[in-house]
């Protein structure tokens, strides 16, 4: 796929450099809120913690990871549901 539908945005998370990203123009709204989303918890622990601005930064990332993981297992336990509950009513209807 081309990069000609690119756009390129530079994002600031926590005290580090901005960094440059080449995003598909509907994702930048995304990108926006996950940059909010890290620089809020970010300045909440900066004043928390008593903590270098990377410990802070390491800890803001390990709870995305977390919440990233408690997210998938939820939706990995969806799917099978709906799989199964899709498997008994092709029985129930006899799509088989």
């Amino acid at each position: 796929m081309a990069d000609n539908n690119k756009v390129k945005i530079w994002i600031q998370l926590a005290d580090a450099n901005q960094i440059a990203l080449s995003i598909n123009p509907d994702e930048e709204a995304n990108y926006r809120k996950a940059e909010e989303l890290v620089n809020a918890l970010w300045n909440k622990w900066m004043r928390r913690f008593n903590d270098t601005s990377s410990d802070v930064l390491a800890r803001v990332a390990f709870q995305f990871a977390r919440l990233y993981l408690e997210a998938y297992g939820e939706n990995r336990q969806v799917n099978d549901f709906l799989t199964d509950l899709e498997k008994q009513l092709d029985v129930l209807i006899g799509a088989e």
